[in-house]
C-alpha cells in the first residue's frame, strides 16, 4: 500500500509544479512498433523470462496497480454520448433508456440495465429482477462474487462480470485467500432471466477483468493476468538477495506459468484449458510481469464457450471500442523508475478488428508520447483514430492531440496539434465527428476546440478560459455540451459541483451560456460517465450530487439554460433511467420510481 500512495504521489507532483517552464519543443511522436506473434512456446518461454528478469524487484513484480478485480472505472472519466444499442430483436413494452456510453452500438458494462420489460441491478453479490410494470422484485439470485461487479444485457440473457474472490497482499502472496464460488479470479456468468433467473454457466479467468464491449448479442471481455509466480520471502535477507532469488525463480519457471487458464462449467460439467502460445503477441517492449487477453461471448448461444482468447504480453488499462473495432492501451508506467523520471511513458495502443462473434483479429498498433486519460481520450472516426494525451515530467507538462492511421501493421502518426495547457493535465475530452474537445486544468479551465477535419493538420480553432473545470463532458444536442465537474476559486480551489453549458457552434468562440453550483459536493459522474442520465426527449439531465444535500440534480437543458426540474433528494444515487412515463433513480438499498414530468416519487423498490 505504501508503494502504491508513493507512486500516486510522485505522478501528481507536476500539479504542484504551477511554476513549471513549458516545454519549448513539441514532443516527437513515438516511434512505431509492430505488435508480433509468437512462433513457439519456447521461444514465447524465452522472452518472458527475459523481460520478467528486467522488471522483476525484490518485492517480485511491480506493475503499479491492483491485483484484485476491477471494470474499467475509469478515474476522472470523460463524458459519452448518451444511447447504447438495445439488445437484438425488437423490445416489447414502454420505450426506454440506455446506459450513458462512449460510442453508440458498443454498449458498456453497468451496475443497473433495463430492456424497457425489466430491470436488472447487481448489489453486493446479488442479482436482482424489477419489473416496472408491476413494481416488484420477481427475482434474486446470489453469484458467489466479491467486490465490484458489472453486467450486460442481451435478450433474456446477462452476462455479469465480477470476481470470486479477494486478492491478500500483492503478485505471489501465498496468505489464505476467501471460499468463493468458483474460487478466485475473474468471472463471466451467463445468467438466465425468463422465470426465477439462474446462471447457466459461469467463465473463470485468471486476474482482473479490465472492461468489456457488446455488440448486439456479442460481448468482447478483456482481461489482465500476471504469471503464476510463487517468490520466497525472507524478512532477514538484504534486498539485493532477494532480487537475486526472484531472478533464479524467473529462470526456472515454465511457459505455463504465464498463460492465462480458464474452465467453463455448465450444467455441473467443467472444461479447463489455457491460452495457446500461437495466441499470444509481444509488443516491443513489455514487464512480462502481465497478459491482456479477449475473450469473445455471444450471449445468443446456449451456453459459454472457451471464449475463442487472443492474448498480448502487455500491461494494460484502457478499452475504447466501436461495433467493428476494440482498442486496448497500455501506458508502459512499469518502465517508469519514479525517483528518477524525467518524461512521461509512452502509451502503446493495440487494434483489434471485430465481425460478429469471430474471434478478434490484431489489425494494427501504435504508440504516441504522454498518458491517456480514460477510454475518452481515444475516438475513431471516418478510418482514423484521435488520441488526447498529456506529456508530464517533474518539471513541467503539456497535452496534444493526435491523429493515427493504419499504415499495413502500424498505427502511424498523420497529423498533430501540441502545446495544449502548458503546466496543466488534461480532465476531460470529447470527441465529436470531426470536432474534439479538451479539457485542461491547474488554476482554471481552458475548453479547447480542435478541428480534426483535415487528418494531416489537426488545429486549435479557439478555446474558453473560465474557473474551475469540467470532468465529464455530454453532448445534449447540436452545438451544446454540458460539463460536470468542479467549480473552483481563481487560486484553483475546488468550491463544488459545478454543471455548465457550452455552446460550440462557433469554433472560435466556445462560450458558456449556464452554469449551476452545489457547494461543497461533488458527482459520481465525475468519475463515471454511467452516473449521467440525458433523456433527449424532455430534454432532462440528471446528475447524481454527494455532499451537504445528496440525492441528484435534476434540471431541464433547453433555450440556453439549465432549469432546476424537481427534487431527488434522500439517499445518494447511483443511477437514473426512464422507462414510459417513469423516472427510476438506484441508490444503495433499492430503486425509487418518480413521475417523469414533474419528479414526485410515487413508489419505492427495496432490494435489501
Amino acid at each position: 500500500m505504501r508503494r502504491r500512495l508513493w507512486i500516486c504521489a510522485v505522478l501528481l507532483l507536476p500539479l504542484a509544479a504551477c511554476t513549471a517552464p513549458a516545454h519549448e519543443h513539441a514532443t516527437p511522436p513515438a516511434a512505431p512498433f509492430k505488435l508480433v506473434a509468437f512462433d513457439s512456446c519456447d521461444r514465447l518461454l524465452t522472452e518472458l523470462r527475459a523481460a520478467a528478469q528486467r522488471s522483476i524487484t525484490a518485492y517480485g513484480f511491480y506493475t503499479g496497480r491492483p491485483e484484485n478485480f476491477a471494470i474499467d472505472d475509469g478515474a476522472m472519466r470523460a463524458a459519452a454520448a448518451a444511447g447504447a444499442a438495445p439488445p437484438p430483436g425488437p423490445a416489447p413494452g414502454p420505450t426506454f433508456s440506455g446506459t450513458n456510453v462512449h460510442e453508440q452500438g458498443a454498449d458498456e458494462p453497468d451496475i443497473v440495465k433495463t430492456d424497457g420489460r425489466r430491470i436488472v441491478t447487481v448489489e453486493g453479490g446479488t442479482l436482482h429482477v424489477i419489473d416496472p410494470a408491476t413494481r416488484r422484485e420477481t427475482g434474486r439470485l446470489p453469484l458467489g462474487l466479491a467486490g465490484d461487479t458489472r453486467l450486460l444485457l442481451a435478450g433474456d440473457k446477462a452476462l455479469v462480470l465480477g470476481y470470486g474472490g479477494l486478492v491478500y497482499g500483492g503478485l505471489g502472496y501465498r496468505g489464505p485467500r476467501p471460499e468463493i464460488e468458483g474460487g478466485a479470479g475473474a468471472q463471466a456468468l451467463l445468467i438466465d432471466l425468463t422465470g426465477s433467473p439462474r446462471i447457466v454457466s459461469r467463465y473463470q479467468g485468471d486476474g482482473r477483468i479490465v472492461d468489456a464491449r457488446q455488440t448486439g448479442s456479442v460481448a468482447r471481455v478483456v482481461l489482465s493476468s500476471a504469471p503464476r509466480i510463487v517468490f520466497p520471502f525472507n524478512e532477514q535477507a538484504s534486498d539485493q538477495s532477494r532480487l537475486e532469488q526472484n531472478r533464479q525463480v524467473v529462470s526456472r519457471t515454465r511457459v505455463d506459468a504465464w498463460l492465462p487458464q480458464w474452465t467453463v462449467t455448465t450444467a455441473g460439467v467443467t472444461t479447463r484449458g489455457h491460452v495457446d502460445c500461437g495466441s499470444v503477441s509481444r509488443p516491443t517492449s513489455y514487464s512480462g510481469a502481465q497478459m491482456l487477453t479477449v475473450a469473445t461471448f455471444d450471449l445468443a448461444q446456449p451456453a459459454l464457450s472457451d471464449g475463442s482468447p487472443v492474448s498480448v504480453v502487455a500491461d494494460g488499462d484502457i478499452v475504447y471500442g466501436t461495433p467493428a473495432s476494440l482498442y486496448v492501451a497500455n501506458d508502459q508506467r512499469w518502465q517508469i523508475d519514479a525517483l528518477a523520471a524525467r518524461v512521461a511513458p509512452d502509451t502503446e495502443i493495440y487494434k483489434f478488428a471485430l465481425a460478429g462473434a469471430d474471434k478478434p483479429r490484431f489489425e494494427a498498433s501504435g504508440a504516441v508520447p504522454g498518458t491517456l486519460l480514460n477510454q475518452y481520450a481515444l475516438s475513431e472516426w471516418d478510418g482514423y483514430l484521435r488520441v488526447a494525451t498529456t506529456d508530464r515530467t517533474f518539471r513541467s507538462s503539456s497535452s496534444a492531440v493526435r491523429v493515427l492511421a493504419v499504415h499495413g501493421s502500424t498505427l502511424a502518426q498523420v497529423g498533430v496539434v501540441d502545446g495544449l495547457g502548458q503546466g496543466e493535465q488534461i480532465y476531460a475530452v470529447r470527441f465529436i465527428g470531426p470536432r474534439g474537445y479538451v479539457v485542461t486544468f491547474r488554476q482554471t479551465d481552458p475548453l479547447y476546440s480542435v478541428d480534426l477535419s483535415d487528418p494531416a493538420h489537426p488545429t486549435v480553432t479557439g478555446s474558453l478560459k473560465i474557473t474551475g473545470y469540467s470532468a465529464h463532458l455530454q453532448p445534449v444536442g447540436d452545438d451544446l455540451l454540458v460539463g460536470i465537474g468542479q467549480e473552483a476559486s481563481a487560486q484553483g480551489v475546488r468550491e463544488g459541483l459545478g454543471i455548465s453549458l457550452f455552446d460550440v457552434a462557433d469554433p472560435a468562440h466556445p462560450r458558456r451560456l449556464a452554469q449551476q453550483v452545489v457547494a461543497d459536493a461533488s458527482s459520481e459522474a465525475e468519475f463515471d460517465p454511467h452516473a449521467v442520465l440525458w433523456w433527449p426527449a424532455t430534454q432532462l439531465l440528471v446528475v447524481p450530487v454527494n455532499g451537504r444535500v445528496s440525492g441528484a440534480v435534476a434540471a431541464h437543458v433547453s433555450n440556453g439554460t439549465i432549469q432546476p426540474a424537481g427534487k431527488l433528494t434522500g439517499p445518494p444515487i447511483r443511477r437514473s433511467l426512464v422507462i414510459g412515463d417513469h423516472l427510476w433513480t438506484l441508490d444503495d438499498a433499492g430503486l425509487g420510481v418518480a413521475d417523469l414530468s414533474t419528479l414526485h416519487q410515487i413508489g419505492y423498490v427495496s432490494l435489501t
